[in-house]
């Protein structure tokens, strides 16, 4: 079988890796229904990878208002996160493909077991599961290649939020702007992927001397993108510069809100945060901006 199934050394957390899909899944419950979530787990990745790759033409053309809806279930949610951004820019359905296989991995195993709580996470693209009255500590990074948390939030059952997402030309995806990380939190995964993606993408300094951009084509021939400019070197900016990014990707980000796409985001660029979000989240960021502390999820 070409997936990787494995348990982590803490007996706890369960590794699915097949291609370039890498996942860490943690259930928490009786262990009956904790070991039915983990066989679902396995039996649905199993089928993921294949069921995209017969797609895969569909999901790399732009989204529109005539393209067609694919068929499988992952690849229709990875379309319908992001639809709300067809008429603003240049979007495909890949640009949720992370979030949205976390979510597809995570609906198999809550629809066989009663989990208190769970999630699924791809890469920092994270599928959340919580029962009444459960809660889950989330770290914030502020750069994904070398992750350390500026801070921590705490989701409750009560809040819609069932999904986070991190872009930035920092991490393993292309980014056509020049945020370190852009992290989403929303109804699901597939929509803070793609909405992160979106707001990553607009916190930039368009004709700035300081970036270096190259056609994505050049770093990967079947990329999405195709010869879209994407970042790979920013330097140091000076302080109006970096307020002025974080600016646009915060106007964005506002807008998303209002429009109940996203609900709250953290902005970061060399040093700096915008946080975007009901007053009461962002105090609870703001305490803990030195927290340095490992966290759930």
């Amino acid at each position: 079988m070409r997936a990787q199934v494995s348990l982590l050394p803490d007996r706890r957390r369960l590794h699915l890796q097949d291609g370039p899909i890498d996942l860490i899944v943690e259930a928490f419950g009786h262990l009956d229904e904790i070991a039915a979530a983990y066989d679902a787990a396995i039996s649905r990745f199993t089928t993921i990878l294949d069921e995209l790759c017969s797609e895969l033409s569909l999901l790399r053309t732009s989204v529109g208002p005539h393209a067609p809806m694919p068929t499988k279930m992952t690849a229709k949610r990875m379309a319908l996160a992001v639809a709300p951004y067809a008429e603003r820019t240049f979007i495909t359905p890949m640009a949720a493909v992370a979030g949205a296989v976390a979510e597809e991995t995570l609906d198999a195993m809550t629809s066989v077991a009663q989990l208190s709580k769970a999630y699924v996470n791809d890469g920092g693209d994270i599928a959340l599961h919580l029962a009444p009255g459960e809660q889950f500590v989330i770290g914030m990074i502020d750069r994904p290649d070398r992750p350390s948390l500026f801070g921590t939030t705490t989701l409750l059952s009560v809040s819609p939020v069932r999904g986070l997402a991190t872009s930035g030309w920092r991490g393993r995806s292309f980014s056509l702007g020049i945020a370190d990380a852009v992290t989403v939190l929303a109804r699901s995964a597939a929509q803070a992927d793609a909405a992160a993606t979106f707001i990553a993408n607009a916190v930039d300094l368009p004709r700035n001397s300081k970036i270096h951009r190259v056609p994505a084509r050049t770093l990967d021939p079947d990329t999405d993108l195709a010869d879209a400019l994407v970042t790979r070197c920013v330097a140091n900016l000076c302080p109006d510069e970096i307020r002025c990014a974080l600016e646009a990707g915060v106007a964005v980000a506002e807008q998303l809100r209002s429009e109940g796409l996203i609900h709250s985001a953290a902005l970061h660029l060399q040093g700096e945060t915008q946080i975007v979000a009901r007053r009461r989240i962002a105090s609870i960021v703001a305490r803990t901006e030195h927290h340095r502390s490992l966290a759930h999820a």
